[in-house]
């Protein structure tokens, strides 16, 4: 087995991801390789594949030996077994009961002109400011902390803190910078809940506190919704601009028609590939899919950027496209494993695609796409800057 494709594969833009994915995906949809670490594991490169795994409780984070488990990385936060294996479902199921009436579509819609203020104000600073802009500080990193801030009710002035923790939350080189950071997310998450216990208000941190939960489930929920709810929409939105501004006819389609923002978020969901990482699942007992057998406590690779390329799915998958005849993509995962909170990610996503090319039509790279500093050696990836002129 020493030959086994070896993870990650080598790509050539960021806007692209290896075209080993494609050629794997047409033999094996599901393929034997190893991580990061060494480790091997299935990876599973095709849209259906994905779905049936996400939608299966017979997969999951946890894993019974998780000191021997194998790994996807060696990052803390999801380089490999997460939560108690006995009790995974269990807390897994009261998570979604808990949250889910503060992350519903209704309830993120009605925060949707607020967020729209937000963007304004921020496209606002821009202009006074004057080209050229690093637009990952002036708009991708504040619009999603502000916004997670007033929903979960954490002080904005703590952000430059919290953000800190998060950058090395997602550190892949040194596992013990990455664990010692997920611990101080998750304390400090913590200690803010328990406040709220006596000061409650109107926000998320302060339905936890009056939820009957154990504390230690919610540190874990409070630091991975701090973490999770504007981490991956800050290089959603850096993704979204590279894309539309290397698209020059999608990119006039939404100058002419701002209409088209919704299906500009859901294109830039589908091919918008900020990392190469994947989500590891575990097997809790022996499953077949498609044909592949695999075995209790085996790890799974599911890569959604490949999967949202599946041309069995999508016709001219590689091509960005806000024409794009509807299909689900995998952005946001699938059933039981669906994102809490895509609902608050496609409000702001459609407000600033809905509003920055028309205050700036003229928005371009301000250094040559090559020349952008990515974030390697972060679980998230993305940008660390994206300047931008006028």
């Amino acid at each position: 087995m020493a030959d086994l494709p070896r993870l990650p594969f080598e790509r050539t833009s960021v806007l692209e991801i290896s075209s080993a994915y494609g050629t794997l995906r047409a033999r094996e949809p599901i393929a034997r390789v190893r991580t990061r670490t060494g480790d091997e594991a299935w990876l599973v490169t095709g849209y259906e594949q994905a779905r049936a795994i996400f939608a299966d409780e017979r997969f999951g984070r946890s894993h019974p030996d998780p000191d021997h488990a194998p790994r996807v990385s060696n990052s803390a936060l999801t380089g490999g077994p997460n939560g108690e294996y006995a009790t995974e479902k269990e807390v897994h199921d009261r998570m979604r009961r808990l949250l889910a009436p503060a992350f519903s579509a209704r309830r993120m819609q009605a925060l949707s002109g607020h967020v729209q203020e937000l963007v304004d104000d921020l496209l606002d600073r821009m202009e006074e400011h004057g080209p050229p802009a690093d637009l990952h500080a002036s708009l991708s990193v504040p619009l999603p902390i502000q916004v997670i801030c007033e929903l979960l009710g954490v002080p904005l002035a703590d952000r430059d803190h919290f953000r800190a923790i998060a950058e090395e939350m997602t550190d892949l080189t040194d596992p013990d910078r990455s664990a010692a950071a997920r611990t101080a997310m998750e304390e400090y998450s913590h200690g803010i809940v328990k406040t709220k216990r006596d000061h409650p208000g109107e926000d998320v941190y302060s339905d936890l506190a009056r939820a009957d939960v154990p504390d230690d489930e919610i540190a874990t929920m409070a630091g991975g919704l701090l973490f999770a709810g504007h981490e991956t929409t800050v290089n959603r939105i850096d993704a979204g601009v590279v894309l539309l501004l290397d698209n020059p006819e999608q990119l006039e389609a939404l100058k002419r028609d701002p209409a088209l923002a919704p299906a500009a978020v859901e294109e830039i969901m589908r091919i918008g590939a900020p990392n190469d990482h994947g989500l590891g699942r575990y097997a809790r007992e022996d499953v077949e899919v498609d044909g592949v057998t695999i075995r209790a406590g085996e790890l799974c690779v599911i890569m959604i950027s490949a999967a949202n390329r599946d041309d069995t799915v999508f016709v001219e998958p590689e091509r960005f496209d806000l024409g794009r005849e509807v299909q689900p993509h995998l952005g946001f995962g699938y059933a039981i494993r669906y994102c809490l909170g895509a609902s608050l990610a496609r409000v702001e996503l459609r407000a600033v695609f809905g509003s920055l090319f028309q205050r700036f039509p003229d928005l371009r790279l301000a250094v040559p796409l090559d020349g952008l500093p990515e974030r390697s050696e972060r679980l998230t990836g993305g940008f660390a800057a994206l300047p931008v002129t006028w």
